[in-house]
């Protein structure tokens, strides 16, 4: 019996040790840190990088996805950054330790002028097993008041679409006009419009008739004609593009569609050769005339058509602002402000041209035979026009025969060879159609020889020697064909930044970086950091409109970029041709 309860007195006491005491450990108060002393963050301005630190103690976590940069004053701007590499835990993409980011302040004021406040938001965890609300932190921060002009002249140098977009989407109505208006005027500046003023000037001397000097008003009004046209041309392909989010470009780079524009310069051509006349017909002039000047009336059409022509060629030259107004106008739906935007930006861009048109009646000689000369050498400069159309669809050889052809019939034309003597100036005059015919014949060996570069016809003759600027022959079968899916895999197999430029063989601007801004050794040598992916998109397949709507672009040529992480970077793309030097610039800050 003794044994019996001190085996029960046994029992008892290792039970209330067991129950009693484990109680009293469950109930002792778990010690969990507060989000303050679980979270330190900070937000520094150095030189022109305000730098970031999100600190956390040990054991605490939080998740990639939850972390958070943007502007929340002046207004609400969701912020691009470059984040730190993450890794896995229990599934998920999280930070420990310290997470640092970099923001450039021209970043921010490029979206908001003046003062702002950044806002960091992230929600964490920790190992015991507490997940904290989420936490946002904000920071004041000094910024440089921007004037009107001050943020247009950051806009003008604005190469991302993207950005331009988030401007349209942020400013005022008033502001965006003014801001196409002067992006239309600095672009007239460009040598993209120089082409437009001979095309016009042409017009106008072949519109005259007889010895009647050209009357102000009918030489402005020929030009408004030229610049409306060419207006309403940019606002029906900015709306079409941007409500249908269709690559408009991309359809009037067809080639069915440039034989065609090729054949209206033909045309405008052996009109301006004094073949025919293009004009309203001869009834449709008799009713205008009642109702304004009848030699207004002349000419209207092929004017309109020149203007509908002349926004297809400097089309490169817009791809920024068009780019952006469109991008604008597919996530907004406001095609009225999109649509203005892209009419005031073009009427901005015909304001040397309405000059050129009254100076044309106000300061022209008188006319005579000279007319005639002039109005045969615009309709060589239309024939060139319609090479460069068809440059863009037919093979480099072809292309160079046609201009072998020009230059050598131009020549002729010109009386290379006859034995009449001339004096002062025509004797230069006969220099210049000898250079133009023995260039010609220069082409036409090259072309023989299968030479496929204008700037260097004799390559074949002079490739072993070393001292011949070659193109560098590029095998661009492999180019094609990309899905979203391919171009993925390959930016995943990259262990380095990624460059990925959307090009086509139809494109002038994309030649332009082929040839100009990619083989330029400072170019090359920063490409060297990258893995650099080409993709063509001449074939519009299906996959390729997948591509251009996956990564919101419209047209080509478009750069754009990946970091290390294989994350994009859509603040960092690319639209148009760019320089070489400034290309070289921007790989750098990419790979920083």
């Amino acid at each position: 019996m003794q044994n019996l309860i001190k085996k029960l007195l046994l029992v008892s006491l290792l039970l209330s040790t067991f129950v009693f005491g484990g109680f009293s450990s469950a109930l002792k108060k778990q010690k969990f840190l507060t989000p303050d002393e679980a979270f330190t963050v900070t937000a520094v301005e150095k030189d022109d990088t305000i730098e970031t630190h999100v600190k956390m103690a040990d054991k605490i976590h939080i998740y990639e996805d939850s972390l958070h940069y943007r502007v929340i004053d002046p207004q609400n701007v969701e912020l691009t950054v470059k984040k730190p590499a993450s890794h896995e835990f229990d599934g998920d993409k999280i930070y420990e330790h310290d997470v640092e980011v970099n923001i450039p302040t021209s970043e921010i004021e490029s979206k908001v002028a003046g003062d702002y406040t950044l806002e960091i938001e992230f929600q964490g965890c920790s190992d015991a097993g507490i997940c904290y609300q989420p936490i946002k932190k904000t920071f004041k921060f000094k910024g440089t008041e921007l004037g009107v002009f001050d943020k247009i002249s950051k806009m003008i140098k604005e190469g991302n679409t993207a950005k331009i977009a988030d401007i349209l989407v942020n400013e005022s109505s008033v502001f965006i006009l003014l801001l196409f208006f002067v992006f239309g005027l600095l672009l007239s500046l460009t040598p993209c419009i120089f082409p437009m003023i001979p095309i016009l000037s042409s017009i106008i001397v072949s519109q005259q008739s007889g010895d009647t000097k050209p009357s102000v008003a009918k030489a402005f009004f020929t030009s408004l004609v030229y610049v409306l046209s060419m207006a309403m041309t940019y606002t029906f392909v900015g709306l079409i593009a941007g409500l249908l989010g269709a690559d408009i470009q991309a359809a009037m780079q067809n080639p069915w569609v440039l034989t065609v524009f090729a054949l209206m310069f033909v045309a405008l051509a052996f009109s301006l050769f004094g073949y025919y006349e293009i004009g309203l017909p001869a009834s449709w002039q008799s009713k205008l005339s009642k109702a304004s000047d009848d030699a207004q009336g002349k000419g209207i059409v092929g004017t309109a058509i020149m203007g509908l022509l002349s926004a297809l060629i400097v089309g490169p030259c817009v791809a920024p602002p068009l780019g952006g107004a469109v991008l604008f106008i597919s996530h907004t739906g406001d095609a009225l402000l999109g649509g203005s935007a892209l009419f005031v930006m073009s009427m901005g861009m015909g304001m040397p041209l309405l000059l050129v048109g009254i100076g044309a009646g106000k300061f022209m000689p008188k006319p005579g035979g000279w007319m005639t000369a002039v109005s045969q050498t615009f309709g060589v400069m239309m024939l060139g026009l319609g090479i460069f159309m068809l440059s863009r669809i037919l093979p480099a050889g072809m292309t160079m025969m046609l201009w072998s052809l020009l230059f050598i019939g131009t020549a002729l034309y010109m009386g290379v060879f006859e034995t009449k003597a001339g004096e002062g100036a025509k004797k230069l005059f006969k220099l210049f159609a000898m250079i133009m015919f023995l260039y010609g014949v220069a082409l036409f060996m090259g072309v023989l020889s299968g030479a496929s570069s204008m700037l260097s016809p004799f390559e074949k003759f002079t490739s072993g020697g070393g001292a011949a600027v070659t193109v560098e022959k590029v095998d661009k079968s492999g180019h094609l064909g990309y899905s979203i899916a391919r171009l993925e895999k390959e930016i995943a197999a990259s262990d380095k930044p990624v460059v990925v430029d959307f090009g086509k063989d139809s494109c002038t601007a994309c030649a332009e970086l082929e040839h100009i801004t990619f083989p330029d050794p400072k170019v090359k040598e920063q490409l060297k950091k990258f893995t650099f992916i080409q993709v063509n998109l001449t074939a519009n397949s299906d996959d390729d409109k997948a591509l251009l709507k996956k990564f919101e672009l419209f047209g080509t040529p478009n750069i754009i970029f990946f970091d290390k992480d294989n994350n994009y970077l859509p603040e960092k793309s690319l639209t148009g041709f760019i320089k070489p030097e400034d290309f070289s610039k921007h790989l750098e800050s990419v790979a920083k």
